[in-house]
């Protein structure tokens, strides 16, 4: 086969859950992403909200016949050699699309090639293959090395936050929202109270904008003393969508330069974004009028090329305090609407 040698390697990543304005929801999942040439096979594609059959709440037994598949130690399980290297991430089912590939090994060397947006359990390469997409060839030691060393048991946990602040009722919603998205949440108000052996299993501790510094002080002194590391989230505003953003982008895996969306600033003239790769981008603007109610607004929603961007945001939609979420396929940015130059202030 005439394919050039690519690297392979695995980077842990998500796929951001979220709560919508109109109540719907999208699950959060963590998997490890393929990457190819030192970057994510899936920035290759540029809108897919998808993820890689390595998810790390799989059952074991299933994450490990992934693995063993992608090996080429069991047999296909599509015709034709393919294996699905990208699909839905609510419930896989192969009607939903998904992206797969035949994959073969070619003496000590494993080859991916003709990449193909399947629906059905027979793909169609004349409609729906990826140009441009592969063929890749990998080094066997390289790949199996790669893959091998998911085998051992270490696949992440489902994550959990602890919420801690003044209002209940509004934990209590944060917390069911984020349940429904696969996240456990559990509230206290005094972390010392919290056992040693349970503080060890949160990735991140949000807290509520009346908790004080005393308060923030003496719950990093608890998980300090648990020997745990946790990402802390200052909540913005008693807003649950901006609060589930905020969680989001905290518990969100890989390095940051590894993510589509790095950077997003607001103020009442227009928010800057910036990404890494062609992708969907969708802004919601949320802001508390003067009696504290919610009031929400999509500001857009299209496809973005690499760099940064400038979207305007209607006065209406930003008025007094405000904040805007900026979404993409496995990334999520929250801001403040800020009442200087976007990026200045």
């Amino acid at each position: 086969m005439a394919a050039e040698y690519a690297t392979f390697g695995l980077a842990p990543a998500t796929r951001a859950g979220g709560v919508h304005a109109d109540g719907d929801f999208q699950v959060h999942r963590d998997f490890m992403d393929f990457v190819v040439d030192g970057r994510p096979l899936l920035f290759r594609l540029s809108d897919l909200d998808a993820v890689s059959p390595l998810a790390s709440d799989v059952p074991p037994a299933i994450f490990t016949a992934q693995v063993r598949g992608l090996l080429l130690e069991a047999d296909a399980p599509l015709p034709g050699g393919r294996y699905v290297i990208y699909g839905c991430p609510e419930c896989a089912d192969l009607a939903c699309g998904a992206v797969t590939a035949v994959i073969l090994r070619d003496g000590d060397d494993f080859v991916w090639r003709d990449f193909a947006w399947q629906t059905a359990e027979h793909a169609d390469l004349e409609l729906n293959a990826y140009p441009g997409i592969g063929p890749y060839r990998f080094s066997g030691a390289e790949y199996r090395a790669a893959l091998a060393g998911l085998l051992d048991g270490s696949a992440h946990p489902a994550r959990r936050v602890l919420l801690i602040g003044a209002r209940v009722a509004l934990l209590a919603r944060l917390a069911a929202a984020l349940r429904t998205i696969g996240i456990g949440a559990d509230i206290t108000q005094v972390a010392r109270d919290v056992p040693a052996d349970e503080l060890r299993t949160y990735d991140a501790v949000a807290f509520g904008r009346a908790v004080t510094g005393e308060q923030r002080a003496s719950v990093g002194r608890a998980f300090a003393d648990a020997g745990v590391d946790v990402a802390h989230v200052d909540g913005l505003a008693p807003i649950v969508p901006v609060l589930v953003a905020q969680i989001e982008h905290a518990l969100a895996r890989g390095p940051a330069e590894g993510r589509r969306l790095t950077r997003l600033t607001a103020s009442a003239a227009g928010a800057e974004v910036e990404v890494t790769s062609s992708c969907r981008v969708r802004l919601t603007a949320y802001r508390l009028d003067r009696l504290h109610r919610t009031h929400v607004r999509e500001v857009f929603d299209g496809v973005l090329e690499p760099g940064a961007h400038r979207v305007a945001l209607e006065a209406g939609a930003v008025k007094g305090e405000a904040f805007v979420v900026a979404r993409t396929p496995g990334s999520v940015l929250v801001t403040a609407v800020t009442r200087g130059v976007p990026g200045r202030g």
